[in-house]
């Protein structure tokens, strides 16, 4: 059984910073891209990052290119998202994906957890 466990959301200020954290088990870990998408209340699913083994070849949606960051810690089935300088519209539900793919403005998950809140305050 494949299982996401996510975590590291809360709340904070606008330009105030969170790192969230996903550790997955259950398929080869190194192996996938693993991914992070968000949805909000009454919008619709956006993807935020896709990335591969080597973390440096991360895909970022535009809007959150520069301040958010991927790390992944292959021996620790961990990936991590560091996100600085958050504005009000970052605020979503923030899901841990495997797989993902990212082209264009087009994303794709596969599995994914049960999602961490985000709420930045204007």
């Amino acid at each position: 059984e494949v299982q996401f466990a996510e975590s590291g959301g809360g709340l904070v200020q606008t330009g105030e910073s969170l790192r969230l954290s996903c550790t997955v088990s259950g398929f080869p870990f190194p192996d996938f891209a693993i991914g992070w998408f968000r949805q909000a209340p009454g919008k619709e699913r956006e993807g935020v990052s896709c990335t591969p083994t080597n973390d440096a070849n991360t895909v970022y949606r535009d809007s959150v290119e520069g301040r958010f960051t991927v790390s992944r810690d292959n021996a620790k089935n961990t990936v991590y998202l560091q996100m600085n300088s958050l504005e009000p519209e970052d605020t979503a539900v923030y899901y841990c994906a495997a797989p993902c793919e990212a082209w264009g403005s087009h994303w794709e998950f596969g599995s994914w957890g049960q999602g961490t809140q985000v709420t930045v305050s204007s």
